[in-house]
């Protein structure tokens, strides 16, 4: 259904697909929201809200939630995929992963706020040092963060192991950025650690839920709202989105820069020219 929901997205009215990306964004609540909700959250009147489930060719938005629902409402497998099953051969699988991430990825245009990308890349490009903390799937991702922004010529490290993040905290400054990366937002480690940076006057950004308390210590919260039980499933979408936020973040902080960015990454390109084979 979420995927029927994005393939549709360029056929709809602007004002339909308003609707349609809060759908993507929070299919769950838009199962339980009533029509005046989802046209506020949307922004829209509530006759385009009709309109739009009938433009996807249901009768009304009873008939639509219903769909929506039997869509996200099943077990799934277990610490696998929430949107699989045992007897789904590999074009399901296909279908399923690429769908649910299409749509994820969609919704995120609802949830991402234009103006607190702005402050972080406005942090980003006055820090002294970046530091990148993350665990686990969000740890990898912080690689791929420390990766993207150290060839811009910054100091960056990224450090995914707990008792580094709390020793590498304590050594922090009021001229340094910490960019934390959580899923769950909730592990006792990450938070001890933004606490002790915050203690020692570094501004803090955090990319994780906007429910999580990781979000209330952050002093710029770039939320990734995914609808995925980690608990219960493999993270899979949620690092998708983790790193489209890096990539908007460094793809940012390269036009804030300008051209300093552009002679740091064509040196870099040059270093990494010169080791390769040559073709005839």
């Amino acid at each position: 259904m979420l995927s029927k929901i994005s393939e549709q997205l360029e056929k709809l009215s602007s004002a339909e697909r308003k609707v349609a990306e809060v759908a993507l964004a929070e299919p769950k609540w838009f199962v339980h929201a009533a029509v005046a909700e989802i046209a506020e959250r949307a922004q829209v009147s509530q006759p385009t809200v009709i309109r739009f489930c009938r433009s996807l060719d249901f009768k009304g938005l009873p008939e639509f939630k219903l769909a929506l629902s039997a869509s996200i409402s099943h077990s799934g497998l277990p610490f696998v995929h929430e949107e699989l099953n045992i007897d789904d051969g590999v074009g399901d699988v296909m279908e399923k992963v690429l769908g649910n991430t299409a749509a994820a990825l969609l919704g995120a245009r609802r949830t991402l706020n234009p103006s607190d990308l702005e402050r972080a890349i406005s942090l980003l490009a006055h820090a002294r040092r970046i530091e990148f903390y993350g665990v686990g799937n969000s740890g990898i991702v912080a690689q791929d963060a420390q990766h993207k922004f150290f060839r811009f010529g910054i100091s960056t490290v990224a450090y995914s192991d707990t008792h580094i993040q709390l020793m590498a905290a304590a050594v922090l400054s009021p001229q340094d950025v910490l960019v934390v990366i959580s899923n769950s937002g909730s592990s006792i480690e990450i938070l001890d650690a933004v606490s002790i940076a915050k203690e020692n006057g570094a501004q803090v950004i955090v990319i994780t839920r906007h429910d999580s308390p990781l979000a209330q210590l952050g002093d710029c919260v770039l939320t990734v709202a995914v609808q995925e039980d980690s608990s219960r499933y493999t993270p899979m979408v949620s690092r998708l989105l983790q790193l489209a936020v890096v990539d908007i973040l460094a793809i940012g902080l390269a036009l804030r820069l300008g051209e300093t960015v552009s002679f740091q990454l064509e040196k870099g390109k040059r270093s990494i020219s010169r080791h390769r084979v040559e073709e005839e």
